[in-house]
């Protein structure tokens, strides 16, 4: 069914697909050692990682967001800075500063936590909205600024941002225009009765805190997987889905949804486009091919766009979900 997508030549070699296989595993062993269940947080962690975004991660407490990101920053070998978030936190307190010597009479720079490979900002929905723009804008750059001077930021560079849906007095909600610049909003559930025995378990006999023994793959590499990314084949019939899947949350599309306007007040940007197609190029890689499928645009396409659809008061009021407006965009457009 699938095969008229693919190329008539692979645009990835044998040796770099099995070079990839091989790196993916390795960053598999290092995450089972630390993490029980959580398969889709793991999936969209490396899966964001290989295409170069940001996540968001929304969940009550408890669940493993934190450590999730130092595991995934120990697969690849790369620095780890968390950043909590509070209202106090000043942009300075995230980019650097300059420091003035006075036995020098000048002044040095002092680089912030966001030079970091991976950034974790704990509740960034506590922090100001200067704040949040701030690192926002490290985000998208890939640099900071501090006195007039630009520092890149390392590469790779990922920022995984949580929130949490309960004690919403004296937050900043990030606003919709923003959320945007992440590439997927992943919401987290609780883990089933028996991942929660094995929780225990594990804590029981200290495996969660012992030293990683699984092979982490180098920053290298994940630059290599990163390229590969980059590589994999999107034939047009797949774009003109993934256009046509957007176009349809606009209220337009091959097959517009009557009624679909009184639930969505804004749909998905163009960027949601480009993230739909990074993202299937990524899940494409893990999967071990070297083109795009459609299952590869439909597996997370509830993390890709349900942070872009700005659903209307009624929908709110009504309470209805954004995965469930998806859902609907996706059994209106025809696949290829």
């Amino acid at each position: 069914m699938t095969t008229h997508l693919a190329p008539k030549t692979s645009p990835i070699s044998y040796d770099d697909g099995e070079r990839a296989r091989e790196l993916l595993t390795r960053i598999g062993r290092v995450f089972d050692q630390r993490i029980v269940g959580q398969q889709g947080l793991r999936t969209a962690l490396v899966t964001s990682l290989l295409a170069g975004g940001h996540v968001l991660l929304e969940s009550v407490p408890g669940l493993a967001k934190t450590l999730s990101a130092q595991t995934l920053a120990a697969g690849v070998s790369g620095t780890f800075h968390r950043i909590q978030c509070t209202p106090d936190l000043m942009p300075n307190d995230i980019i650097g500063t300059q420091i003035y010597n006075y036995a020098t009479g000048e002044f040095s720079t002092q680089l912030g936590p966001v030079h970091a490979n991976l950034v974790l900002l704990d509740e960034i929905n506590r922090s100001s909205a200067k704040t949040q723009s701030a690192m926002l804008e490290a985000m998208q750059e890939k640099q900071t600024s501090i006195g007039g001077d630009v520092y890149p930021l390392p590469k790779p560079f990922m920022v995984l941002a949580t929130q949490n849906p309960i004690e919403e007095e004296g937050t900043y909600v990030l606003p919709e225009a923003q959320m945007d610049r992440f590439l997927m909003k992943e919401v987290l559930t609780y883990p089933a009765p028996d991942e929660e025995v094995d929780i225990l378990d594990r804590m029981a006999s200290g495996a969660l805190t012992a030293p990683i023994t699984a092979q982490p793959i180098g920053l290298d590499d994940t630059l290599f997987l990163q390229r590969l990314v980059d590589k994999v084949y999107v034939d047009t019939a797949i774009r003109q889905y993934i256009v046509a899947l957007i176009n349809t949350t606009r209220g337009g599309g091959p097959r517009p949804l009557p009624g679909f306007n009184q639930h969505v007040r804004v749909g998905a940007s163009p960027r949601g486009s480009i993230a739909l197609m990074r993202v299937a190029q990524a899940l494409a890689l893990q999967a071990g091919r070297a083109y795009v499928v459609p299952d590869d645009v439909k597996a997370l396409r509830h993390a890709v766009l349900r942070h872009r659809l700005v659903r209307t008061y009624d929908a709110l009021a009504n309470n209805v979900q954004p995965e469930s407006l998806i859902d609907a965009v996706f059994a209106a457009v025809p696949s290829p």
